[in-house]
Parts: structure tokens; C-alpha cells; sequence
């Protein structure tokens, strides 16, 4: 039950973090775009989903629109983790200097075309170590999938612990697979960051 729980765990957290990066870089170029409806779509988003828990995001979901548990926490940990991989890009690409992208502009290319292979490249580097915290939260963050049935880590644990009345040591069984998760994907951002850092 633990190593089923592991895949599960493992299955939502690989296409949330795939999907919430995406997403997040969609709505971090649309908050600095230079035009008025799109700047604000990706500002209501951002300020509307980092102020809702997670939890109810998953219930809306789960509930509204009847697709299976672990479906459902998978696009709630989407959606939720994607504001916040926004405000961290939107702060790198706000770091690069100015006249990169009028610098691209001048040479002929539009602003999609500049945003996508002069600005993002180096605003991504700049921001690495936030994007893997948020990467790591949201492993951890999977957990929420429990209350919605979602077959991860957390529910098989407590499946187990009602089963077994086990309870202190099926926690800590649970901890210790969560750590398994995020301790190499930890390591693995700081291995990224010092790399990028010799590079520059």
C-alpha cells in the first residue's frame, strides 16, 4: 500500500510540476505584457488563486466537476502552485536589464519571439532557487490529495493506520517516503544552482 501510494504520489507530483511551470510562466509573461486585459487577466489570477487554500481548490474541483481524487488533486496542485511559480518568474524576468528586450526588439524580433528566447532563458536561471522550493512544496503539498481520496502517500497512510490502529509508526513510515521524494530533488536544485553559477 505504501509503494502504491508512492506512485500515485510520484504520478501527481511529476505532472503538476510539469503543468504548474507551464502555466506559470504563461501567467508570469501575461502580468508584465504590455497590454492592459492581458496584464490584468494574469493579475487576477495570481492574486485570486495565492489567496484561496489549497484544500478548497482541490474540493471545488473534486466535487464540481466528478473526476477521480488523484485527477483532481493533480490539477488543484496545478493550478494552486502555478501563482506562485508566476510571481517568481515575473520577479526574474523584472531583473533583467530593460535593454535586453529593447535591444531584441530593435533587432526585428516581436515580443513573443524576444520574451521566449532573450528574456525567459535568463530570468529561469535567476530564479532557479525559488523554483525548486516551490517544487519541493508542492511534493510535499500532495499530501492534501488524502482528503479527496486521491490513493497518494497520505491516504494509503491512513488506510493503514485504521486498519492496523498503528498510528505513530505508519506516520512515520509516510515521513520517511516523503523524504525519500524531496531530499534528492533538493540536493538536485542545489546542484543546478552552484553549476549555473560557475557558468556565469
Amino acid at each position: 500500500m505504501f509503494l502504491e501510494g508512492l506512485k500515485n504520489t510520484i504520478i501527481a507530483s511529476l505532472i503538476a510540476l510539469i503543468c504548474s511551470l507551464v502555466l506559470g510562466i504563461l501567467i508570469a509573461i501575461f502580468r508584465i505584457a504590455p497590454f492592459k486585459p492581458i496584464n490584468w487577466l494574469g493579475t487576477a489570477y495570481v492574486e485570486f488563486i495565492r489567496n484561496i487554500p489549497l484544500l478548497v481548490i482541490a474540493f471545488f474541483i473534486f466535487l464540481v466537476f466528478r473526476i477521480p481524487g488523484l485527477a483532481a488533486g493533480t490539477m488543484a496542485l496545478t493550478i494552486y502552485t502555478a501563482a506562485f511559480i508566476a510571481e517568481a518568474i515575473r520577479a526574474g524576468i523584472q531583473s533583467v536589464p530593460k535593454g535586453q528586450m529593447e535591444a531584441a526588439r530593435s533587432s526585428g524580433l516581436t515580443y513573443p519571439q524576444a520574451m521566449w528566447n532573450i528574456i525567459l532563458p535568463q530570468a529561469i536561471k535567476i530564479v532557479i532557487p525559488p523554483l525548486g522550493n516551490q517544487f519541493i512544496n508542492l511534493v510535499k503539498n500532495s499530501s492534501i490529495i488524502a482528503v479527496i481520496a486521491g490513493g497518494e502517500l497520505m491516504y494509503q497512510g491512513d488506510l493503514i493506520s485504521a486498519r492496523t490502529f498503528v498510528v505513530f509508526d505508519t506516520y512515520i513510515f509516510v515521513a520517511m517516503f516523503y523524504l525519500v521524494l524531496t531530499i534528492p530533488l533538493s540536493l538536485g536544485v542545489g546542484q543546478l544552482e552552484k553549476r549555473l553559477a560557475k557558468n556565469n
